[in-house]
C-alpha cells in the first residue's frame, strides 16, 4: 500500500450566487489528500495519514476518501477545526488564503504517529504538512522512522509564505531529501532549494547527490523531466487541452507516476536504484495524462482509470 501522508482541507472555491455576487463552496482538497484520491481513482492500493476534525468538513473529507477507496486506518482525528483555503483564481491560476490555526491538520505530533505501518510499502509527502510547525516534525518524524523499510517519494511543493524559520525548514527538508527515493520539484521549487545563477539540469547532482535515486522536475508547459542517479534523463511533453484551472494538477501528475510505476513493479528501492530510461518515461507519461484530465475541469477532481 502507498501511505499518502500530509495534509487534507477544504478548498473554498469561488462560484457566483444567485444574485450575482460571488460566494464559496467548499470542495475536498489539500495537495496529499489530492494525491490520495487520485491514486484511489486509478486503482492503487492507497492509505492516508492526516488529521481530521470531528466537525462538518472533516466529514465531507472523510466521506471523498472512501468514496474514492483511500483506506484511513491512519488517519488522526480530534475535535480541532478543519483547515480552509480560500482560492483566487486568475487566468486560471489559482491563490490561496489559508484559516489553518490550530487545526486538527496542523497540530499533529511527533508522538501522534504510528510506530508500526502494516502493509505499507511506500510513503509519499509533501505540501504544506512540511512547512506548518508542529505537524512538520511529525511527519519527519514519521519518515525518520520508516525510511529504511518503506519506498519515499517526497515533493516539498515550497510556498514560501508558509516558512516562519526558513532556517529549521532547510534543515529538516535536507534531512528528508537524503532519506527520499523520488524527489518531484517544480523549477521554482528547485531554483528555492538550490540558490544560485545555475541551469536547472546543472542544480539537479545537487539533489541526487543527497540520496535520491529518481529526481522529476516539472516546468509548466513545458513538461517534466526526469534524472537518475546513473546520470540518465529523459523528458516528457505536456498533453494538450483546454485548460479550466490547474487546481491540483502537480498533485495528480505524481499520482500517475506512483501509480505506474507500482503498477510496473519498481515502486521499491531496489527497483528505483536500477530502473532505466523507458520505465522513467512510461512514469512521467501516466502522470502527464492524468494531470492533463484534471487541469481541464474545474477543481482537483482526477480521473479514474476508466476515463484514460
Amino acid at each position: 500500500m502507498i501511505l499518502c501522508c500530509g495534509e487534507a482541507l477544504i478548498d473554498m472555491i469561488p462560484t457566483p450566487t444567485t444574485d450575482g455576487a460571488q460566494g464559496f463552496v467548499p470542495h475536498s482538497g489539500g495537495a496529499i489528500f489530492n494525491t490520495a484520491i487520485a491514486l484511489g481513482r486509478l486503482g492503487a492500493s492507497v492509505g492516508m495519514l492526516t488529521g481530521l476534525s470531528s466537525d462538518m468538513f472533516g466529514a465531507q473529507l472523510s466521506d471523498a476518501l472512501t468514496d474514492s477507496h483511500v483506506g484511513q486506518t491512519h488517519v488522526i482525528r480530534s475535535d480541532r477545526p478543519s483547515t480552509l483555503a480560500f482560492v483566487q483564481l486568475k487566468d486560471g491560476q489559482a491563490s490561496y488564503s489559508f484559516l489553518d490555526e490550530n487545526s486538527a491538520g496542523r497540530m499533529l505530533r511527533p508522538e501522534d504517529m504510528p510506530a508500526l505501518l502494516p502493509g505499507t510499502t511506500a510513503l509519499y509527502f509533501g505540501g504544506i504538512s512540511l512547512a506548518c510547525e508542529p505537524c512538520a516534525d511529525a511527519y519527519a518524524a514519521l519518515l525518520d522512522q520508516h525510511a529504511d523499510a518503506c519506498t519515499v517519494m517526497l515533493d516539498p511543493n515550497i510556498r514560501p509564505g508558509f516558512i516562519a524559520d526558513e532556517t529549521r525548514y532547510r534543515t529538516r527538508l535536507n534531512r528528508m531529501i537524503e532519506q527520499a527515493d523520488i524527489v518531484k520539484v517544480s523549477d521554482e521549487d528547485l531554483n528555492w532549494i538550490v540558490p544560485g545563477p545555475e541551469s536547472l539540469t546543472e542544480k539537479v547532482p545537487a539533489l541526487l547527490e543527497a540520496g535520491p535515486s529518481v529526481v522529476i522536475i516539472t516546468k509548466g508547459s513545458e513538461g517534466a523531466s526526469a534524472y537518475l542517479h546513473d546520470g540518465s534523463e529523459t523528458s516528457v511533453p505536456v498533453k494538450q487541452v483546454q485548460v479550466v484551472d490547474t487546481v491540483g494538477a502537480g498533485d495528480t501528475f505524481n499520482a500517475g507516476v506512483l501509480a505506474q510505476l507500482d503498477a510496473d513493479g519498481l515502486l521499491t528501492k531496489s527497483g528505483l536504484r536500477s530502473v532505466d530510461v523507458s520505465a522513467i518515461r512510461s512514469a512521467l507519461s501516466k502522470g502527464a495524462e492524468v494531470a492533463a484530465v484534471t487541469v481541464s475541469r474545474a477543481g482537483a477532481n482526477p480521473p479514474w482509470a476508466h476515463e484514460l
